[in-house]
């Protein structure tokens, strides 16, 4: 039997595999990070997909090796080990964690929005999850010490809160429904005070810009601005249709004799329906904007122009990594 010919060893897998400059490419790349399945992957099968990505990468093809399976591997090693520092993340804050963490804790706050401990007690489970999830994909660029992350957990617990229990006084005398999503405004805040705290130290001192062949230009803060406005509206989206399909198909059930006869059953039913909300806008709304992202250099701050006019007089355009 003949042996497969050798795969060759000048295949890019620092890169995703899909074309990213466009939506269908990048929803294919974030299905694939955003897995659960990985989750349930063995050390052993870590260690494996981590030797193989390792050694592809240091030149060293295994032999009968196939592309598929060199592919599989680096999103195996990908959705377990630090981009920056190779060291294995933390279960719940890996990507793959994503819909099954977020489906529970947002179910729950779907369920338990009626009573100020439950809301309390919901947002704060939300925001510590973020928080871990925040801290476990840190850049190692520029790393959050652990003063950032401190302010940025108890400002967006407070924000969630403060944001949830407003709401919740003002919707007392509206329909029902319209109380319903009081979880997702208090989402939303959030997003909108924690990502930015974050990412304070990008907003003083700016994101690397690049040339499309990746040449390093510059630092810009206005790059570093869009970049975070993009990640807000990112996780926004990521949160909508988890937090606003199923109020209503709820708000009808309850009014059904079933979920009266069985009303236990609300709290699995509110949780499987943001699941089947998420398996599908977590990764959409990962890919509504490029990683590496764009902008003219005219929209730059003046002396970051400057500087990338002396270097390059005739560049139109800089690109950034984005993040998530």
């Amino acid at each position: 039997q003949k042996m497969p010919p050798s795969l060759p060893a000048t295949i890019n897998i620092r890169e995703p595999r899909w074309d990213q400059s466009t939506f269908q490419g990048r929803a294919k790349h974030f299905f694939m990070v955003t897995d659960p399945r990985n989750l349930l992957l063995s050390g052993a099968t870590l260690e494996e997909a981590r030797r193989v990505v390792e050694d592809y990468r240091a030149g060293t093809v295994q032999p009968g090796l196939t592309e598929d399976q060199l592919w599989r591997a680096k999103y195996i090693y990908d959705s377990a080990f630090h981009p920056d520092t190779g060291e294995k993340m933390i279960l719940v804050g890996r990507m793959s964690a994503q819909v099954p963490m977020n489906m529970t804790i947002t179910g729950c706050m779907l369920t338990f929005y009626r009573t100020t401990p439950a809301v309390l007690f919901w947002q704060w489970v939300n925001q510590s999850f973020n928080a871990i999830v925040n801290y476990t994909n840190r850049s190692g660029d520029a790393p959050i010490t652990p003063s950032q992350l401190g302010t940025a957990y108890v400002s967006a617990t407070t924000g969630a809160v403060v944001t949830a229990l407003g709401l919740k006084s003002l919707t007392k005398h509206l329909p029902a429904l319209i109380g319903r999503y009081v979880p997702f405004a208090a989402v939303a805040a959030a997003n909108c005070i924690n990502i930015p705290l974050m990412r304070q130290r990008e907003l003083k001192l700016g994101i690397p810009v690049t040339d499309e062949n990746g040449n390093r230009l510059g630092e810009s803060t206005a790059a570093a601005q869009k970049a975070i406005f993009q990640v807000v509206v990112s996780r926004i989206g990521m949160a909508a249709p988890a937090m606003a399909i199923p109020p209503v198909i709820m708000n009808m059930l309850e009014k059904r004799a079933f979920l009266k006869r069985y009303p236990y059953l609300n709290a699995p039913l509110q949780v499987g329906l943001v699941g089947l909300c998420l398996v599908f806008a977590t990764p959409l709304c990962c890919a509504l904007f490029p990683q590496k992202s764009s902008m003219p250099v005219s929209s730059l701050e003046p002396e970051v122009q400057d500087e990338i006019r002396k270097k390059n007089p005739w560049l139109e355009t800089v690109y950034f990594n984005k993040g998530l």
